[in-house]
């Protein structure tokens, strides 16, 4: 009964986003509040444990998330974007366009929070369509392409950073991990997948455009590049010496207290504050104005994973978890392929990516106490299931319909089916490195 309880919840959530288009957040509120009781826990307790589960899911994310948007939106408005994107293009050269892009938006994506990098990418692709008369499909989709990667694979996005707390997963080595999977995934959803879509070429849009900062007030290529991936960096060396300290048993609380997710954002925000702001010339009144700009752009994807963290938490008071761990166990599938399959599932009916990798995470949660169930892997099978088949319920959709100026089936022709590949080459590159490493 109680299963069926858990499944009616779900069910009840994504007919109150997708059909009565409820806020997310409160959605979780509503379907927390009402499992809680259904499930049979004590009416003065269910609150307290929705409260709980909200605190503890933004307790460990809010720095991390926050600090990750401050940063990128710090890259985007010094101009390290827009240099980093000539840089690109000047070293790959004409013949090679949509591989400087898919190449730019892979460095600028993993900073910048998905929303903001999407709109900020569109004119730098139209100064390149413009500029080598190509069709604007062909050109942009491997750009698009390395920014959905980024935003479902790789932290300090907020989904795979949530997703990273709740499995307690180690952020250096999914970091690892996500980096291994996305580069191939982004080639082939990207270049490989584009060429395919070159009589995609309707009339161009043009009511895009943007105002370049002068070259002059740019920050220099290597600042640009090196600032944009300073967490990155950070966490890298870190995760390196710490795995080579532990093959010679030796414990360092220095470096365990700097490898620490919000500290490493921390650093890495102190650090661009100067080279991308201070140094720039941009006073720091104008930094802070950025910073309370950027939290704008994040605030309600922090509140439904605030909402998800409810959830979790009810699930967790109730006892069902257990019940669902047994069930699952029951099932025929790996746990890496069912993960992925439930997010898939609830992303096709939500549209959202947040949603349905935080959601299938909460009922996944129970199999991880398990042997043999890699946590740093289940976020990036989650991860890559969230964004299966984007189609007309997705905001990203309708985005990326109205920018190029497609037709619905054009726009799923090329943007749903590229978020398709993504989801299965994820899939893939998990279950690759889950048979090599197991």
């Amino acid at each position: 009964m109680s299963i069926l309880i858990v499944f009616l919840c779900i069910v009840l959530l994504i007919v109150l986003i997708s059909q009565f288009k409820i806020n997310a957040f409160l959605a979780f509120l509503i379907v927390s509040i009402l499992a809680g009781l259904l499930l049979g826990l004590d009416v003065t307790k269910v609150v307290g444990s929705v409260q709980q589960g909200v605190g503890d899911m933004l307790g460990e994310l809010a720095i991390i998330v926050i600090g990750g948007a401050m940063l990128g939106k710090l890259v985007a408005e010094s101009g390290a974007a827009q240099q980093i994107t000539s840089g690109m293009m000047n070293l790959f050269g004409p013949r090679y366009v949509q591989w400087a892009l898919m190449a730019t938006g892979f460095v600028i994506g993993i900073p910048l929070f998905y929303t903001v990098a999407f709109v900020l990418v569109i004119p730098l692709i139209f100064s390149v369509v413009y500029r080598y008369n190509l069709p604007a499909v062909y050109i942009g989709l491997p750009m698009i392409a390395s920014l959905s990667v980024t935003h479902g694979f790789l932290p300090p996005h907020p989904s795979p950073t949530a997703l990273i707390a709740q499995f307690h997963a180690d952020l250096g080595t999914t970091l690892l991990y996500g980096f291994i999977i996305a580069i191939p995934t982004v080639i082939l959803a990207g270049p490989i997948f584009a060429k395919t879509l070159k009589n995609i070429n309707p009339p161009l849009n043009q009511k895009i455009s943007s105002e370049a900062i002068p070259n002059d007030k740019l920050p220099s290529l290597t600042n640009s590049i090196i600032s944009s991936l300073l967490p990155v960096i950070l966490l890298a060396i870190t995760t390196i010496l710490t795995t080579v300290l532990k093959q010679y048993d030796i414990k360092s609380n220095t470096l365990t207290f700097f490898s620490t997710p919000a500290v490493v954002i921390l650093i890495s925000l102190a650090v661009v504050t100067y080279t991308l702001g201070l140094r720039m010339n941009i006073s720091m009144k104008s930094i802070m104005n950025i910073y309370s700009e950027s939290v704008k752009d994040i605030a309600m994807i922090l509140l439904i994973m605030g909402g998800a963290g409810g959830l979790k938490q009810i699930l967790k008071d109730s006892g069902v978890s257990n019940e669902i761990a047994i069930l699952l166990n029951g099932l025929d599938a790996h746990p890496l392929v069912l993960g992925w399959f439930i997010a898939s599932v609830i992303r096709v009916c939500v549209g959202s990516a947040t949603v349905a990798g935080l959601t299938a995470a909460s009922i996944m949660m129970p199999l991880m106490g398990q042997p043999g169930i890699n946590p740093n892997l289940m976020v990036l099978s989650i991860g890559a299931g969230s964004l299966m088949f984007s189609h007309v319920n997705d905001a990203g959709f309708w985005m990326f319909k109205e920018f190029f100026n497609l037709s619905l089936r054009q726009t799923i022709r090329s943007w749903s089916l590229m978020e398709t590949i993504v989801a299965v080459s994820g899939l893939t590159g998990v279950m690759i490195i889950h048979y090599i490493i197991s």
